[in-house]
């Protein structure tokens, strides 16, 4: 895992959502590249449902970029009936983070790395923490009857069917338990350095609320992240999965959507293909 504390003219870049079982998607990545041979890429997870996708993807970025950190999505903790690696839960959490510690990928599990470029330092975090159901949709009051919401207007999510949370007893458990070692972790870590809390997930509800089916809010998040931008010295969130590229501000902590999403999608916001990555530091304006 390569570090460089003097990269003062690199840029930190972040990604996610790339969902290269689409091959204009797998066009995209084979694009990435660094502007700088100091840049570093945050990938907040949602590559791909099948193992060698995910190793062909990091693996290439892990060669060109000068640190590359992920987190998890759960399209990699799936275990997708077209993928030979069928490890379920935990055990398929634990060989994706084999997978990156052999390519040298920083994740939710090693010392998080310092950014020592222009706007640092600062800590990059990449966090898993799941979801627990709490995220619920206007006018359900529990997990069971935002289900039958979702079921009533057709909008599950693919999780209910292929993240299996082995060997906890739920998703929810599994949830639970990832933000407490997560806290743990962060309250260890040294105040005075600013954080980037990198999540597949957004850690607070609102970017929920524009969702076009807003029962697919459940499968978002936990209420049990809602103060961590406020909680310890956090200098911005980098979240995906909402498939809503924008940046908004929470308390005054920038939250930074920066998924791809599927070809429809990114087609429906222009004729452009869309280059994959968002600059995080130096933020905008600061140059």
């Amino acid at each position: 895992m390569t570090n460089h504390p003097g990269a003062a003219h690199g840029t930190l870049f972040a990604t996610s959502d790339l969902h290269i079982g689409y091959q204009e998607n797998r066009a995209i990545v084979e694009g990435l590249r660094p502007a700088a041979p100091n840049d570093w890429l945050i990938v907040a997870g949602d590559i791909g449902e099948i193992m060698a996708d995910v190793r062909w993807a990091l693996g290439l970025l892990a060669e060109r970029f000068a640190t590359v950190v992920w987190a998890p999505g759960n399209h990699e903790l799936w275990t997708h009936p077209a993928d030979p690696v069928a490890l379920r839960g935990v055990r398929r959490y634990e060989h994706l983070v084999a997978l990156c510690r052999e390519l040298g990928v920083h994740t939710p599990e090693d010392p998080y790395p310092v950014w020592h470029g222009e706007g640092g330092p600062v800590r990059i975090a990449p966090l898993f923490v799941g979801y627990d159901y709490t995220f619920l949709p206007p006018g359900a009051a529990t997990k069971a009857q935002a289900l039958a919401r979702a079921h009533e207007s057709g909008a599950v999510c693919s999780d209910e069917y292929l993240l299996h949370p082995d060997p906890y007893p739920s998703r929810e458990a599994w949830c639970r338990a990832r933000v407490a070692a997560t806290e743990r972790r962060l309250a260890e870590a040294d105040p005075a350095v600013p954080t980037i809390l990198v999540n597949h997930y957004p850690l607070v509800r609102e970017p929920t609320d524009v969702l076009y089916y807003p029962e697919l809010a459940q499968w978002c998040g936990t209420t049990a992240t809602a103060d961590w931008h406020t909680r310890y010295n956090v200098a911005a969130v980098v979240y995906g999965h909402l498939h809503i590229p924008r940046r908004t501000r929470h308390d005054g902590v920038r939250f930074q959507e920066v998924s791809v999403g599927y070809p429809r999608e990114w087609r429906r916001r222009g004729p452009d293909v869309p280059s994959g990555l968002t600059r995080i530091l130096p933020e905008r304006g600061t140059r």
